[in-house]
């Protein structure tokens, strides 16, 4: 292991403090639901590779007391942890990551999207300007309806996929978060992306950021026919609030 890596894991296992969280530039906040190898990979690569001045918030979702010891031995000055119990659904729970972020943009990761570089950097430069609202590296484009989305290099377009998504806290809590109806994490990142749009401003796609994809495992872990199930009752909502505002589409 080369020194600075294993500095960090020193960091990573440096008693928890009792110190309101600094201000940061830009919060890494990933929602963990089970799964600790997940949350371990995630957490080394932020803290290998993430170069601006950030913080790590993970919310324990995941009502596993093992996970919840984990995350309390590695408390650390650049990482949090905020556990939930009783666990809540998907959207409830990353309003609890944005609304304990110290940093002025948050960028959501699914904890099974680690970095592989700085893939921060780019999602700031492109938060500056403020004609953008959301950016990250996956995004979608309606197919002619807003009833179904395919994904599109951009650079503009209609939504960011919550793989990796970024945006300023505070509009974020203008909004009052994601929609907490969404339990289920399918179309949650549509809806968002279109509510922060709605305000003015656009989605902007930054590709080739060094990101690697795993598994998803909520995906995984659902049965197909409940999968499908949750996934069509969120398209419904989602088109109920936004199905009649073709506006909304970029052409």
């Amino acid at each position: 292991m080369d020194s600075a890596r294993g500095s960090e894991l020193q960091a990573l296992k440096a008693p928890p403090s009792t110190a309101p969280p600094t201000s940061r530039a830009v919060t890494l906040l990933t929602v963990v639901h089970g799964w600790k190898p997940d949350a371990e990979r995630w957490l080394l690569s932020v803290f290998t590779h993430a170069k601006a001045d950030f913080e790590a918030v993970i919310v324990d979702n995941s009502g596993d007391e093992r996970i919840a010891s984990w995350l309390h031995s590695r408390a650390a000055e650049r990482l949090r942890s905020i556990r939930l119990e009783p666990p809540l659904g998907f959207a409830a729970a990353v309003n609890a990551g944005i609304e304990a972020a110290a940093g002025e943009v948050v960028i959501l990761f699914d904890s099974g999207v680690d970095l592989t570089g700085d893939a921060v950097s780019p999602l700031l430069e492109a938060l500056a300007d403020p004609s953008v609202v959301v950016a990250g590296p996956y995004g979608l484009r309606a197919q002619g309806t807003p009833k179904e989305f395919a994904a599109s290099p951009g650079p503009e377009v209609d939504a960011i996929e919550g793989y990796c998504m970024a945006f300023r806290k505070a509009d974020a809590q203008a909004l009052e978060g994601f929609d907490p109806r969404f339990k289920f994490y399918r179309i949650a990142d549509i809806e968002f992306s279109f509510r922060l749009r709605d305000r003015g401003g656009r989605a902007l796609v930054v590709p080739n950021l060094p990101l690697e994809k795993h598994e998803h495992r909520l995906w995984e872990a659902t049965d197909p026919k409940e999968r499908q199930r949750l996934s069509r009752r969120n398209m419904y909502r989602f088109l109920e609030m936004w199905g009649n505002r073709p506006d909304l589409l970029v052409h």
